[in-house]
């Protein structure tokens, strides 16, 4: 069908081209009679608008929050950071400023303080990295009361009832990871996990669900071997870090395999560098730069990447497509789980967009 002017449509409901526009831009100062006209033009001639054109015609401006736990540099989060930023800056055209708000892992009160720093302003859309259950429902509770749309990232949350959510599958992810392992350490009698815990507390629900994905393959599959957890406190020089690893593998000559859920893989991968302990393998998450570095030194065998900095662009792409183009948007978004080893790592790409 050809393109369908608005002189077309003026001319089909007897109006002028001014009126037509404000119908269609949805602006005041048309009657009722003048309206109906137009809306019975519209369908009969099957008008599809132009989302795209018109929002950059509309000239609005858009403001999207983006709230995520505080990091180092060369963290996961980093990845997350700069995928948000590309995103907001591939869609310059049409007005949208991007803020970024951070709060403290196992720190309740300061996620509290960054959705107050949020819902003091006028936003028109959120991604937000869930805290715990409780203080994240009363903060998401009141974006949907007020009508802003927002996405989860990380961590799925379904009762919360969010626009979307972007992260891997951690149950099937942790399923994965345990079978990868086991095709290498069948034999073997013990495996280490390591954990950074805080107060007894793990760092989010994702690595949760990762472990306990794992343990039920392990489960399942190889109950005779047995799991031995090593807590590496959060906060903590590396020299405490050495004196628990020593002790550790000191008391457990014969564990050759260690994972952990997180994405602090290096942690113990620096650790057997430097120890120049050849004969342990580790397998962790995320493809930051410690950690791909391990796996080419070959203190890290497996890491297990999920594409955080194309998470970040997304997020902020379906705020976009679902609030400026008003289009219908994916509402789970579950990203690759991906093997990556010394082989193959240096030809992984973490996105090809932006």
């Amino acid at each position: 069908m050809d393109k369908i002017r608005i002189k077309d449509i003026a001319e089909r409901a007897g109006v002028s081209v001014g009126t037509v526009d404000r119908v269609l831009h949805e602006r005041p100062n048309v009657s009722k009679t003048a309206r109906e006209k137009v809306e019975q033009a519209l369908s009969e001639m099957d008008y599809q608008p132009n989302m795209y054109a018109s929002a950059l015609a509309y000239n609005k401006d858009y403001t999207f929050v983006c709230i995520i736990p505080q990091h180092d540099s060369e963290a996961y989060w980093d990845e997350i950071e700069e995928g948000v930023q590309a995103a907001t800056k591939h869609r310059r055209d049409f007005h949208i400023t991007l803020r970024l708000l951070y709060y403290e892992r196992f720190n309740a009160p300061t996620f509290i303080k960054a959705a107050a720093d949020c819902l003091a302003e006028k936003v028109d859309g959120v991604i937000v990295v869930p805290a715990k259950l409780e203080v994240t429902r009363n903060f998401t509770d009141e974006l949907t009361e007020r009508g802003v749309p927002f996405i989860l990232l990380d961590s799925y949350l379904p009762d919360l009832k969010p626009l979307a959510f972007f992260g891997q599958d951690s149950f099937q992810s942790g399923y994965f990871a345990a079978r990868m392992m086991m095709l290498i350490a069948s034999k073997e009698k013990e495996i280490m996990v390591m954990k950074q815990l805080k107060d007894g507390h793990i760092g989010s629900k994702q690595q949760s669900n990762r472990e306990t994905g794992f343990r039920h393959y392990m489960r399942d599959h190889f109950p005779e071997i047995e799991i031995t957890e090593v807590n590496l406190p959060l906060g903590q020089p590396k020299e405490t870090f050495d004196e628990i690893l020593d002790e550790f593998f000191q008391a457990h000559p014969h564990v050759h395999h260690c994972i952990t859920f997180n994405s602090k893989a290096h942690l113990v991968g620096d650790y057997l560098l430097r120890k120049n302990r050849r004969n342990i393998q580790i397998m962790g998450y995320d493809m930051v730069p410690k950690n791909a570095e391990c796996v080419r030194q070959g203190s890290i065998s497996f890491l297990i990447a999920q594409h955080a900095y194309l998470q970040g662009y997304s997020c902020v792409e379906t705020l976009f497509q679902a609030i400026v183009l008003k289009h219908e948007v994916t509402p789970v978004n579950y990203m690759p789980i991906e093997l990556l080893t010394k082989e193959n790592i240096d030809f992984y790409r973490r996105t090809n967009i932006g």
